[in-house]
C-alpha cells in the first residue's frame, strides 16, 4: 500500500487570510474589521508571511499600504482559493438535514426590526432552522457563512443588495414628556439620549430643526439603542428616533414624537443576500418574504 508523501507546510492559515483581506480591501483597519481582529493583529500576521516568503508583500506609506509587485502577483490566487474554500463549505452545509439560513444584523436590527417579525417567518418557512447573528459591520457574505445581512448602510450597484425601507430619523419621547416640548428650543429643558452607533444623528435634526440649541443641552449616552430607546420610554428622556426602530412604540402609542421634521439619512436599511450559486433556495424564498413583508411598506 503506497503512502502519499506529506504536504510541505505552508504559512498559517491566518496569515494568509489576513493578506487576502488587506489587499482586497484596501488596508489593515478594514481587514480588521472583517475578519473580527485587531489591526495590530493584521499587521503582525501579514509580517509572518513576508517574513516566510523572504519578500515584502506591501509597503507601508504615511496614509495606509499598498502592495508590492510580489503581493499584486499573489492575491488573485489567494482570492480564488478563499472563494472556493468559502463554496465548498458551503456545499458540505447544503447537505445537511435540515435547511439552515444565517441571519447577520446589526443588534439594534437585529432586536426591534427583525425579532419582531421571526415568528411569522418561522412559520412561513417551518422546514428551515434559522440562526441569528448580532454583529456591529456588515460580513463578507462571499466567505462567510451567513446568507442575508441587514444593516443601515450607504447603497452601492450590488445587485445583491436591496432597500428594505429609507432611514428617516426625529425625535420620540413619552407622551408626558412631550407635553413640555412645543418647539426645539424647549429641547434645553430635557436630556437628548444618543446612541453611539448613530452619534451625529441629533447634530443632523438640531442643525437643521433647531440650530439654537446645538450642542448645548444635557445628554445621555449608549452604545446600543436597545438601552437608549428603554431609557426613552422610562420618561428619561428625548431620543433621537429611527423610524424602521421606533414605528411600533409609536403604533402602540408607548411613544410620540413631540416636534414635527424628519431628515432621511444616506444610509437607509439594506438586506444583502449571498452572491454564491450555490446558495440554498431557502435563501430567496426568505429574502423574498422580508421584502414583501407588509409592514415593511410603513416603515
Amino acid at each position: 500500500m503506497s503512502v502519499s508523501p506529506p504536504r510541505p507546510k505552508g504559512p498559517p492559515l491566518n496569515a494568509l487570510r489576513a493578506f487576502e483581506a488587506a489587499a482586497r480591501l484596501g488596508g489593515f483597519a478594514q481587514a480588521s474589521e472583517e475578519l473580527c481582529v485587531t489591526p495590530g493583529a493584521i499587521s503582525q500576521h501579514i509580517k509572518t508571511l513576508e517574513d516566510w516568503t523572504g519578500t515584502p508583500l506591501f509597503q507601508r506609506k504615511a496614509h495606509g499600504v499598498v502592495l508590492t509587485e510580489d503581493g499584486q502577483r499573489l492575491l488573485p490566487h489567494f482570492t480564488q482559493a478563499f472563494d472556493a474554500l468559502g463554496n465548498a463549505t458551503r456545499a458540505l452545509r447544503a447537505t445537511m438535514a435540515l435547511p439552515t439560513i444565517t441571519i447577520a444584523a446589526l443588534p439594534s436590527i437585529a432586536q426591534l426590526w427583525l425579532s419582531p417579525r421571526m415568528p411569522a417567518l418561522r412559520a412561513a418557512m417551518p422546514e428551515v432552522r434559522f440562526t441569528i447573528l448580532a454583529m456591529e459591520t456588515p460580513p463578507n457574505l462571499s466567505r462567510e457563512l451567513i446568507d442575508i445581512s441587514l444593516f443601515m448602510r450607504p447603497t452601492s450597484d450590488d445587485e445583491n443588495q436591496h432597500i428594505l425601507c429609507e432611514d428617516h430619523i426625529f425625535p420620540v419621547c413619552t407622551s408626558e414628556v412631550a407635553k413640555q416640548i412645543v418647539k426645539p428650543v424647549d429641547l434645553l429643558d430635557h436630556t437628548l439620549i444618543h446612541d453611539e452607533s448613530w452619534s451625529d444623528d441629533w447634530d443632523l435634526w438640531l442643525k437643521k430643526y433647531g440650530p439654537d440649541v446645538f450642542n448645548t443641552q444635557t445628554e445621555a449616552r449608549y452604545s446600543l439603542y436597545s438601552l437608549a430607546l428603554d431609557d426613552a420610554r422610562a420618561g428619561a428622556g428625548v431620543l433621537m428616533g429611527h423610524a424602521a426602530l421606533v414605528n411600533r412604540d409609536l403604533e402602540k402609542g408607548i411613544l410620540v414624537r413631540p416636534l414635527e421634521g424628519f431628515i432621511q439619512t444616506d444610509q437607509p436599511l439594506i438586506m444583502e443576500t449571498s452572491p454564491l450559486k450555490n446558495a440554498p433556495k431557502e435563501v430567496s424564498d426568505c429574502a423574498h418574504y422580508l421584502m414583501n413583508d407588509h409592514r415593511i411598506g410603513n416603515e
